[in-house]
């Protein structure tokens, strides 16, 4: 399907998912996760541990959570998600304690499955119901360009708080603003987003969950019996998978560069680097506000939606690997300058991604396959993450950022997406 010009409505609920996305982006605690738990005496071993128990709650809980949103209600989905973020956060907060911070990486874990696809499903039903599924790209774009915007709002904020703290509690405390406020806005989403949601047989509670449960399953699995719908879910996670297993090995890298600046000198080092680092992070955010919004344009100007996403593939990976040769030679603004177009890249692609996706699969159950897309991603993200550790112990990060490339690129004959015909 041809994507339309920049033509759909900007109506209220235009407005509620943008500020969906620009709420949801405001996690204080972004950029300093690491340096909190350090504060908190945690050793780097025990930050990993607490990492992979997020990640692995996450994977578990990605398709049950799908069910559950297609099968019972997508604004309950996103209500469940805010109530577990927000524990989650009172929990960093308030303790100081490992096995309590594994049980707050649960929380959040039950937050991301149960939000991630769903709300995207809201969208694609919104335009569904409104006839727009024509400028879905478009309009994806326009919501994630808010969500990109709240992040560059976040960077400064944060850095502000942590500043004028002089801690990295407070940043959890704070998050649990604007996630109330979330929480309040889904509930005032209108009832026809929770998608088809059809009365089944049944004398008891168990029989009817069983039966809605099955209705699900059966729709969800017919997904992977297609061939163009997996491949599009799989040409997404791989690169998706890229981004996330790269994205903070130039982070050092940046923060060393932002030191070297000649500001703020007369101050100390730590309150020095969360006012640089924030700004920085501010600029490269509204970057990728732009990026975002600029998706619809870009497919635009390409021959087809599926030809838009080749490209991006393309394009990102090959700005992986110049970074990677550009660290090699130690050319380090270079590699960074690559490093930040590769972002921008990923924030393009991402709504080309979900349009072409949302075509492959039935609006049935289109919570629960962007939550097996996103669960396919993570999986990914295991399986790359170690080798990508590896190879920068022992070899250095451009090694690894090679790599990763020559990979990505060796596998894009089984992701290359083609134009459907018929």
């Amino acid at each position: 399907m041809q994507e339309k010009t920049e033509t759909f409505p900007r109506d209220l609920q235009y407005y509620k998912f943008c500020l969906y996305g620009f709420l949801k982006n405001l996690k204080f605690f972004d950029p300093f996760i690491i340096l909190f738990f350090r504060e908190m005496g945690l050793s780097f071993l025990e930050i990993g541990i607490l990492y992979s128990i997020r990640e692995t709650a996450t994977t578990i809980l990605e398709i049950p959570t799908g069910i559950i949103a297609d099968s019972f209600g997508r604004r309950r989905s996103m209500i469940s998600a805010f109530l577990s973020y927000i524990v989650s956060f009172l929990i960093f907060y308030s303790f100081k304690n490992f096995p309590l911070y594994a049980l707050a990486m649960i929380f959040f874990a039950f937050g991301e499955a149960f939000r991630t696809g769903t709300h995207k499903a809201m969208i694609l039903e919104h335009l569904k119901i409104h006839n727009l599924l024509d400028s879905r790209v478009h309009y994806y774009g326009h919501t994630r360009s808010a969500s990109q915007f709240g992040s560059a709002i976040s960077s400064l904020i944060a850095a502000a708080l942590v500043f004028y703290a002089g801690s990295y509690r407070i940043i959890f405390i704070a998050s649990v603003i604007p996630y109330i406020v979330d929480l309040i806005l889904m509930i005032t989403y209108p009832k026809e987003l929770d998608g088809d949601i059809h009365a089944v047989p049944g004398s008891g509670a168990l029989s009817r969950i069983l039966a809605q449960v099955n209705i699900t399953l059966t729709e969800f699995t017919a997904i992977f019996k297609r061939w163009f719908s997996f491949q599009a879910i799989l040409n997404s996670s791989l690169f998706d998978s890229l981004f996330k297993t790269v994205k903070d090995y130039l982070q050092p890298v940046l923060k060393h560069y932002a030191l070297l600046l000649p500001l703020l000198i007369t101050l100390e080092n730590e309150k020095r680097a969360s006012l640089i680092i924030g700004a920085v992070y501010f600029v490269l955010y509204l970057l990728t506000t732009l990026a975002a919004r600029s998706s619809g344009h870009i497919t635009g100007k390409l021959r087809s939606l599926p030809a838009a996403i080749n490209v991006s593939y393309l394009t990102g990976t090959a700005l992986v690997l110049f970074s990677g040769l550009a660290l090699l030679r130690q050319y380090y603004i270079l590699s960074i300058s690559f490093f930040i177009l590769f972002y921008l890249v990923e924030n393009i692609k991402k709504p080309m991604s979900v349009g072409y996706i949302s075509e492959q699969i039935s609006h049935r159950v289109m919570a629960t396959g962007l939550s097996g897309e996103s669960q396919l991603t993570t999986l990914f993200v295991a399986l790359f993450s170690p080798l990508m550790g590896f190879l920068a112990d022992h070899y250095g990060v451009n090694s690894g950022l090679i790599t990763m490339a020559i990979i990505m690129i060796a596998l894009f004959p089984l992701v290359a997406l083609r134009q459907r015909r018929g």
